[in-house]
């Protein structure tokens, strides 16, 4: 038994990428939320500028 024990915590330390493809994820979505407001602020109908 705590063979089975040891071998399951050295498993569940080693999960892969898992962390770096959330922080990538979460800055790909954060960049392009970014890009998508600095495209289209250009848009924008500017009144003040007749």
């Amino acid at each position: 038994m705590p063979y089975t024990v040891a071998v399951l915590a050295a498993a569940s330390e080693d999960q892969g990428p898992g962390d770096t493809l959330r922080i990538v994820l979460l800055v790909s979505l954060v960049g392009a939320a970014l890009l998508a407001w600095f495209l289209l602020r250009g848009y924008r109908n500017d009144d003040n500028n007749d």
